[in-house]
């Protein structure tokens, strides 16, 4: 018969373990959360900047937020108040 494989708790699979692994400085898209942290705004005002109509560093996977990191990072270093 098949081999079967047993996942037991604290195991992670290694796609998970890399994802993990990767630094949010390197990543292209970020999650709210991490965007905000990598940020140093707050959860809220990086969710009311995310929303504003003319908005290019979003992109949508689903109903799942990602920010465009170097978009972004570029529109923020220009502004002088958010």
């Amino acid at each position: 018969m098949g081999q079967q494989i047993e996942y037991g708790q604290g195991k992670k699979s290694t796609l998970q373990a890399k994802k993990e692994s990767v630094r949010i400085s390197e990543k292209p898209y970020l999650t709210l959360e991490e965007a905000a942290a990598y940020f140093n705004i707050g959860i809220n005002k990086m969710r009311e900047i995310c929303k504003k109509p003319d908005c290019e560093y979003v992109l949508y996977s689903g109903s799942r937020m990602l920010i465009k990191r170097k978009i972004l990072e570029k529109r923020l270093d220009a502004e002088f108040s958010i």
